[in-house]
């Protein structure tokens, strides 16, 4: 396959980025294109950066008039980290959207302000090749990558960030002067602890993030670059199934919330003959009047469709058949550039996470069914969602990324949508309550144990911050983090330390 060709835009090979203030007529759609809708940010300056040294050159001048920073790439953040009072620049990524191949560093290079559709879409048409990244195609990779993002062929192929071959950042020394510097695994690269932080340790924290290099960690890399990231199946089959809440009573939903998560125990493992599936299992509250199931099975037709009808056959078994599921064979790409088909839109959004290594106990599935039937409220959009994990995911070691949650069966993302401002008071007390009340066994939050695996800082929470909301005793970073912290503490301190790169779920320097 021949190489696409990236036009680099003229204003690019400027050094200074384009600056927008408070009265330039670009600046209202700057300030407002967050994924929560819930938070706006009144910056300074945003800077559109569209390379690397203009990147240095907005950081420099931003630290030379002592304002916060904060980096943005695709703006789905769903916590105030950025669009918060106290950021008065903000380091716009969106025009630095590159994809291509790097034959010296013999790996694929994507700017950290393409979208995952653009990454998915230059990767497969001009090499046949992709990442296994996550499942909406909005998102930047900017943030994705960084926090260990995952996606439907992370069962298959494991995480993205396992793929990550190098990361080019943006960091400020500690006389205060910004200079990019690229990192890789290489053992013998001086930088390598740089690029292991970038591996899961969350977006904003150690500098600002231009570019990422793919390059899959078993490929000679005197190999084609066709085969230097693995290849996506030639077609995916996509479904979307529902269950009515008529006539499902807590008997019923029990017996479907634990089958999900037997199957999920039983399918798991790398190498399982479901790994292709990928299901997000979102549980809504009964007024909306169902539960719904949507994903997508990489198999070869005919195998897909069995894998399929077992995993709705076993989550149905002693309930009900779904009411409704509907079916269709895709190109692999033509279905990853649709993703799940939803978007923000003009909702307000709230976001909590956790990971699950066993199943929910019946004590949680009787807490969750009690949540989403209370009458006491009007809340329609509150759902949790389970998503397949696993696989691949788990055959590398916790400690050789950042990202350390490498032994889970499912993803859990607690979620909350209203359209009005006015409406989060009680929207926010109905997710609050009804996690705090799914680990009131430790301390109102996933602790780590037997069951539960943590959070998860791509879907990042403050409220794991406030020692109301978290009472167990173990600050948030042992949430995100685990043992992973103490060493992503050192590259803070090594790489960031003036502490110039901050916000409310940073992570804090050694010492």
């Amino acid at each position: 396959m021949s190489q696409l060709t990236y036009q680099v835009p003229d204003h690019v090979h400027s050094p200074t980025p384009v600056r927008v203030g408070p009265d330039d007529p670009r600046y209202d759609h700057l300030v407002t294109r967050g994924a929560s809708n819930r938070f706006n940010g009144e910056p300074d300056q945003v800077y559109v950066v569209g390379s690397t040294q203009q990147v240095i050159s907005a950081v420099q001048e931003a630290v030379a008039s002592g304002k916060r920073i904060a980096p943005r790439s695709g703006g789905c953040c769903f916590e105030n980290l950025v669009d918060n009072p106290q950021v008065r620049a903000v380091i716009d990524l969106s025009d630095m959207t590159g994809v291509y191949f790097d034959p010296d560093l013999r790996a694929f290079a994507v700017e950290a302000g393409a979208t995952l559709a653009e990454a998915y879409r230059r990767l497969y048409l001009g090499w046949g090749v992709t990442i296994p990244a996550g499942y909406c195609p909005e998102v930047g990779a900017g943030g994705h990558v960084v926090g260990g993002g995952y996606g439907p062929l992370c069962r298959l192929l494991g995480l993205v960030v396992d793929h990550l071959y190098a990361v080019e950042v943006v960091v400020v020394d500690a006389d205060g002067r910004a200079r990019g510097v690229i990192a890789t695994r290489e053992e013998s690269d001086p930088n390598r602890e740089l690029w292991w932080a970038h591996t899961g340790g969350g977006g904003g924290n150690f500098g600002v993030v231009t570019r990422y290099w793919f390059r899959s960690p078993d490929a000679d890399p005197g190999l084609p670059p066709e085969r230097l990231l693995p290849a996506p199946p030639a077609t995916v089959l996509t479904f979307t199934a529902e269950w009515s809440w008529d006539g499902m009573d807590e008997a019923a939903f029990t017996r479907m919330v634990r089958n999900h998560g037997e199957w999920a125990e039983k399918h798991s493992g790398a190498g399982d003959e479901a790994a292709g599936l990928y299901s997000e299992f979102v549980l809504l509250r009964r007024a909306a009047g169902v539960h719904m199931i949507v994903g997508q099975v990489a198999a070869e037709p005919g195998e897909d469709e069995r894998l399929l009808g077992e995993h709705i056959d076993a989550i149905g078994a002693g309930v009900a058949a779904p009411s409704e599921l509907r079916t269709k064979r895709l190109p692999w790409l033509t279905a990853a550039l649709k993703g799940p088909g939803d978007s923000v839109g003009d909702w307000h959004l709230k976001i909590k996470a956790a990971h699950l290594r066993r199943r929910f106990t019946d004590r949680q599935i009787a807490t969750l069914y009690h949540h989403l039937t209370r009458t006491d409220t009007d809340v329609i959009g509150g759902s949790v969602s389970l998503n397949t994990f696993g696989g691949r995911v788990n055959e590398v070691a916790p400690e050789a990324t950042a990202i350390p949650s490498r032994d889970s069966m499912l993803k859990l993302s607690y979620l909350v949508s209203w359209k009005e401002p006015e409406d989060a008071p009680r929207h926010l007390a109905w997710i609050r309550e009804c996690y705090q009340d799914m680990y009131a066994d430790t301390g109102g939050v996933p602790l780590p144990d037997e069951v539960n695996g943590g959070a998860f800082i791509n879907y990042p929470d403050t409220d794991l911050a406030d020692p109301e909301r978290n009472t167990s005793g173990r600050p948030w970073s042992t949430l995100y983090y685990e043992d992973n912290y103490p060493r992503l503490q050192e590259v803070k301190a090594a790489w960031d330390p003036r502490g110039v790169f901050r916000h409310a779920l940073s992570i804090e320097p050694a010492g």
